[in-house]
């Protein structure tokens, strides 16, 4: 059973159907919503039902967008661990740190969830060729599972990301264009191509699936803690696909009635070489500004501008939470304590996570007896130049 029922502007609330193919609201230009409907799949499917189905994302198909089951594509993706940081608790003495570790999934990160969902739904409504402009992991799952669904993959990447995102994609079977600039500047070339030969842009909240694979780890995150939330969710923000997706994740499970109105305080957490929502968070914005002269070590947060910048700073507004900048010394020597206390060969946005926690911890944000999960995003396995 499948209870999609229309798309949503998440600005003006336009509603469309959703059988048609949608990139950006036609009437405002900004992300689509999945609808569901959540009355008649809170009769249909429990938690109970949930918990002998094979691990992975598609345990919870009642509330994703793909109807017909043959267009589901896996690789076996989701489910990802959530390990109690005992020794990294005991480190900086803090009793409930916990970390959800993204980088065991296919492709090794978090972008397989929502690129798996993307082209899936593509797959499923006749889409034969697909785009994207990436700092690294997106280009890889979504050349992944391109190269599953028989679609032609078309990467736009920085010219001076790590190697192992570039081979990564070309041996998936992507054209892959290098780029002089930044991922901004990677979005502008791949949109003159979609345009020029008809691709279909899967861009960071510019269609409206992505979101729905990520927000898997809202559902995930509250099924590991036995249906009650933490108090703080703390998560490297580059388009913010992943934190807007948890958002709407806690929303809909309220709303089935498997987690009581309890919310966790979202932190957006990024480089203080490339913070746009942080500034606008403590300017009071509701969008951010382009970040001018974006460096960081952590590809992942080197995203200068959001298109679903409002989505972001709205979940951090409505939870209570913050947002917070940290300088690249401070993410590498928390990507390598994570790895030294917990044996989590994590990506520096992952690290980046841990900087922030450690800064919030000083500034008494985050309170003793509070239950914190730290997001790592990726396997520090493509960035091992860092160590060079």
């Amino acid at each position: 059973m499948n209870f999609l029922t229309h798309l949503e502007c998440g600005m003006c609330s336009e509603t469309l159907e959703p059988d048609k193919i949608w990139n950006l609201c036609p009437k405002c230009s900004k992300p689509l919503l999945v609808r569901y409907d959540l009355e008649a799949a809170k009769k249909a499917v429990n938690p109970d039902a949930i918990s002998g189905r094979s691990p992975n994302m598609w345990r919870y198909q009642e509330l994703l967008p793909v109807i017909d089951k043959k267009n589901i594509l896996t690789l076996g993706e989701g489910f990802t661990p959530l390990h109690l940081a005992k020794r990294l608790g005991s480190e900086l003495g803090f009793g409930n740190l916990y970390i959800k570790d993204e980088g065991l999934n296919p492709t090794g990160s978090f972008k397989a969830r929502g690129l798996c969902m993307a082209i899936s739904r593509a797959m499923e409504l006749g889409i034969t060729s697909v785009s994207i402009p990436t700092a690294g992991n997106a280009g890889g799952a979504m050349s992944a599972y391109a190269a599953l669904a028989g679609m032609e993959a078309f990467v736009f990447m920085p010219k001076d990301v790590p190697k192992p995102f570039i081979n990564e994609c070309k041996a998936l079977g992507a054209s892959v264009t290098l780029i002089d600039g930044l991922i901004t500047d990677c979005g502008k070339a791949a949109r003159k191509e979609v345009e020029k030969y008809g691709r279909f842009d899967v861009s960071t909240l510019k269609e409206p699936y992505r979101i729905e694979g990520k927000k898997t780890m809202g559902y995930e995150l509250a099924e590991q803690m036995n249906w009650r939330l933490p108090d703080v969710i703390i998560y490297p923000t580059g388009g913010g696909t992943g934190l807007v997706g948890m958002w709407k994740a806690f929303d809909e499970m309220e709303k089935l009635g498997w987690i009581d109105c309890k919310r966790p305080r979202m932190v957006t957490v990024q480089s203080d070489g490339c913070a746009p929502m942080v500034k606008a968070f403590h300017e009071g914005k509701e969008f951010a500004d382009m970040w001018q002269g974006a460096k960081t070590i952590a590809d992942g947060l080197r995203v200068p501008a959001a298109v679903g910048d409002f989505l972001i700073l709205r979940a951090l507004r409505e939870s209570n939470g913050t947002a917070v900048a940290v300088p690249d010394e401070e993410i590498m020597e928390s990507t390598n304590l994570l790895g030294q206390t917990q044996g989590i060969f994590a990506a520096p946005e992952g690290g980046a996570t841990l900087a922030g926690f450690i800064q919030l911890r000083k500034q008494g944000w985050i309170k003793d007896d509070e239950t914190v999960v730290l997001f790592n995003t990726g396997s520090g396995h493509k960035y091992s130049h860092l160590w060079d």
